[in-house]
């Protein structure tokens, strides 16, 4: 795909269509890693977290729940 770098105030930017976003799972809002490589290729690559913070919270309930007698000994 060929896209065309566009004046965006003083900055330069690309324009993702919404194909482009659908399949590389982004939205806006997304943040990617942007990098650079010796060859001057220029690569993006989404920023995911490994767990929701919802997530996470659910983990930690269950962790406390299952060793709760551990846990009570231990303070």
């Amino acid at each position: 795909m060929i896209k065309t770098i566009t004046k965006v105030g003083n900055s330069a930017g690309l324009i993702l269509d919404a194909a482009l976003l659908d399949l590389a799972h982004l939205k806006v809002g997304d943040k990617v890693n942007v990098e650079v490589h010796e060859s001057g290729t220029v690569s993006l690559v989404p920023v995911r977290p490994a767990i929701t913070p919802d997530e996470a919270g659910d983990a930690a309930r269950r962790i406390i729940r299952a060793n709760d007698a551990l846990f009570r000994r231990l303070s």
